[in-house]
């Protein structure tokens, strides 16, 4: 199992030849797009890898609606027969579907099955509104099974025992959470200190913390996020998975 962090919630994992990529976000700008033109947030840090250069994924995984996770220049330049998309409940209108091979739409406790892979979505303590008139859209994160690995992405979330669920005898080998953009929005987004207590409560072994240094979201310094996990396991470093936009983790 191989991970790459490549900015914000994207990750690209590769499990077993099995390529997934989170929440594609490659655009120097999030928000509302017109065109070539977008209105709206600009990336503090270009990600690792260009559109151009990242390797076709098997399987392409939507937590949510927001600008941030679902940027859709990044998801057009994806698109592709080979590609399958799993995204929340309500939101593939969003997705030009007829371009990839396949979009399946989860909504919480519902599973996909791609080849020997296994997605499960879900229940995150989060929002799924693009807008603010479409509350309808759903938001999910999401266990990741095959033969020899179980790996969660959490999408976002603020904290939750929902996490409490996953554990089984199986351990989590990965969990991708979320740690940024917590200050004022703790509501909605979890402290790093939170993110690794879910974790626990799933069982996992290593985490890849997301959602952090690129994008201002929120009040909390820059770097903050990153502190603060550091020093949460700090009895167990070896369980933090990287660190900087552009580490690799390889198991």
């Amino acid at each position: 199992m191989h991970a790459a962090w490549l900015g914000h919630s994207t990750v690209l994992v590769k499990i077993d030849g099995f390529t997934i990529l989170t929440d594609p976000v490659f655009s120097d700008r999030i928000g509302l797009n017109f065109g070539p033109l977008t209105i709206g947030m600009k990336r503090l840090v270009g990600p690792a890898l260009g559109r151009a250069e990242v390797p076709r994924p098997d399987l392409v995984l939507l937590s949510h609606a927001h600008m941030d996770h679902f940027d859709r220049p990044s998801l057009r330049a994806l698109e592709s027969p080979k590609t399958k998309v799993v995204t929340a409940i309500k939101t593939s209108d969003l997705l030009r579907a007829r371009n990839y091979g396949e979009v399946i739409e989860l909504g919480w406790n519902e599973t996909a099955q791609i080849g020997e892979v296994t997605v499960r979505a879900f229940e995150v303590k989060h929002w799924g509104a693009r807008m603010q008139s479409d509350t309808y859209r759903g938001y999910n994160g999401y266990l990741i099974e095959t033969p020899r690995f179980r790996v969660i992405f959490g999408g976002d979330t603020a904290l939750t025992d929902s996490f409490r669920g996953l554990r089984s005898s199986r351990g989590i080998d990965l969990a991708i959470m979320p740690i940024g953009a917590y200050n004022p929005w703790i509501r909605v987004h979890c402290t790093p200190e939170q993110a690794v207590r879910m974790a626990n409560d799933a069982g996992a072994e290593c985490i890849l913390p997301v959602h952090h240094q690129t994008f201002q979201l929120s009040q909390e310094p820059r770097m903050e996020p990153i502190e603060r996990i550091v020093a949460a396991l700090a009895e167990s470093p070896e369980r933090l998975a990287l660190q900087e936009i552009g580490q690799e983790l390889h198991r």
